[in-house]
């Protein structure tokens, strides 16, 4: 079995498991229960998240736990929204962006928001003079993925930060959830940042938004008290001490992991130029070494999908989260040709794939092709 889908979801790591079964046996009170067992629930809260604020270098009171970087981009958003909303209605963002930043902004519009779309240069990177266009004193947000989880564009997000200088009403939020434990990230150039465990060979259910403090938001869950007043629940003690976990781990090894996934990237672009009918659709110059997205000329992705899965070869044709049979977003974005955005197959690589792995992939690739055509 041969897995290539790690940008949809990674294993769980033996330590992030067995740190999250050791935490639910030791504390097992509720964190906010009034005596010495809760007392200790809520002390290893407090450790953990200083710990994973010392690893992301915030304060450990900008972090917001959630259930993950679905929950974390919905609360920035619409908190956002509904926060600033007097100061104005204006929004942009991209057509590479998750749908859990579509769907909330589909939702303000439906509430009077309006929601603008920047352009996408010719190798997947926000078109910044666009952006400047279409920035007003009444934009509160701008919303950007610092890797996009289809192409696996990165962001200039130095160079974004600074075309909304002169605009003090718009905050910058990015969805860095394809970005933590796989690239350097700087918190520094954004208001809000999202991130999800299960990205980083941590556990479902956990995720969290960076706010930054000067920062306010509407709460989305109301009810109940937790680790901060902006987001209501009894905090889930196992799962972010176990998200630590996969941070420190991620992040220790984040340097050795993208030079052995970059040299697997170059090795599967290599194979695939070779194919005059098979478009690469991720950049090599600013896209992510963990995502390569091409589009098959005259072939279904599904069939290609299915082929591979009969050799045990485990691809996307999308992100996950995409509906069935519905056109790429990103690669429509990008190439303006709808039968390019039907035909894409994402590859996508993690630190568990081995030199083996990808030669078994390129033949299994083109074996599949050769029966297809």
């Amino acid at each position: 079995m041969i897995y290539l889908d790690y940008a949809a979801d990674t294993p769980v790591r033996k330590e992030v498991l067995e740190r999250f079964n050791k935490v639910s046996e030791t504390y097992f009170a509720n964190p906010n229960a009034n005596h010495a067992l809760g007392k200790a629930a809520k002390a290893c809260i407090e450790e953990a998240t200083l710990k994973i604020a010392q690893q992301l270098k915030i304060k450990p009171e900008e972090l917001i736990f959630t259930s993950g970087a679905t929950e974390a981009n919905n609360l920035a958003i619409k908190g956002v929204a509904e926060q600033y909303g007097r100061k104005g209605k204006h929004i942009i963002t991209s057509y590479l962006e998750h749908s859990s930043v579509t769907g909330p902004l589909s939702y303000l519009q439906e509430k009077g928001f309006e929601v603008d779309f920047v352009q996408i240069m010719p190798d997947g990177r926000i078109n910044l003079e666009h952006l400047q266009e279409l920035l007003r004193p009444d934009t509160i947000l701008i919303s950007f993925a610092a890797v996009d989880s289809e192409l696996g564009v990165i962001q200039d997000l130095r160079a974004i930060r600074n075309l909304i200088k002169d605009y003090p009403n718009c905050l910058f939020h990015v969805d860095a959830t394809q970005a933590i434990g796989k690239i350097s990230v700087d918190l520094e150039l954004m208001d809000l940042m999202t991130f999800t465990a299960h990205k980083l060979y941590g556990i479902h259910g956990i995720g969290a938004l960076v706010k930054k403090e000067k920062i306010y938001l509407t709460p989305i869950v109301h009810g109940g008290l937790s680790t901060t007043p902006f987001r209501s629940g009894t905090p889930t003690l196992a799962l972010i001490d176990s998200m630590n976990t996969a941070l420190e781990f991620a992040l220790k090894e984040q340097e050795a992991c993208y030079e052995k996934v970059l040299d697997f990237n170059q090795q599967i672009r290599k194979a695939l130029s070779g194919y005059p009918e098979v478009y690469i659709n991720s950049d090599e110059k600013v896209a992510s070494p963990y995502i390569i997205n091409i589009s098959l000329k005259g072939i279904k992705a599904s069939e290609m999908q299915q082929k591979l899965e009969e050799r045990e070869i485990y691809v996307s044709t999308k992100s996950a989260c995409v509906t069935p049979n519905t056109p790429s977003r990103p690669v429509l974005a990008l190439s303006g040709d709808r039968k390019r955005a039907l035909s894409t197959l994402r590859i996508s690589l993690g630190h568990l794939t081995t030199q083996e792995e990808i030669h078994c992939f390129i033949e299994a690739f083109d074996a599949s092709y050769k029966e297809l055509k």
